[in-house]
């Protein structure tokens, strides 16, 4: 009787050492894919930024002209990718955006003909 208890208590202790919780893949916020982020322009409304990149995930009271974007992605708990994007707009025109997406994921290279003229400022700035 002894053994079987013994027996009992050592397989329940050695099952537990292989149960996990399962975590679940966590993403908030807008999805915004670099290649959108790309096509902003200087001059753009409102609408279509909002059109472009969807519904600002913070849209600040006190700062109206200011939107915030973010994205995060949590697979099983553990941060893989965040992404953050701000645009500033006067009156309803976008004036400037900036992002941490590396360049080399926002857009691929420009041919030399489109190339900004010199002293140009690009719409969107990188972190």
């Amino acid at each position: 009787m002894f053994l079987r208890i013994v027996l009992l208590a050592f397989t329940l202790a050695l099952s537990s050492c292989f149960l996990t919780p399962h975590r679940i893949d966590i993403q908030q916020g807008n999805y915004f894919d670099p290649e959108a982020v790309a096509k902003l322009k200087p001059g753009m409304t409102r609408s279509q930024v909002r059109f472009l990149l969807g519904t600002p995930l913070v849209a600040d009271p006190f700062h109206p002209d200011r939107w915030d974007y973010l994205f995060i992605q949590r697979p099983e708990g553990k941060l893989e990718l965040e992404r953050r994007l701000t645009v500033w707009f006067d009156g309803d025109r976008l004036v400037r955006a900036v992002t941490d997406i590396p360049q080399s994921e926002a857009a691929p290279a420009a041919p030399a003909a489109t190339a900004p003229a010199e002293g140009a400022q690009s719409a969107l700035d990188q972190r």
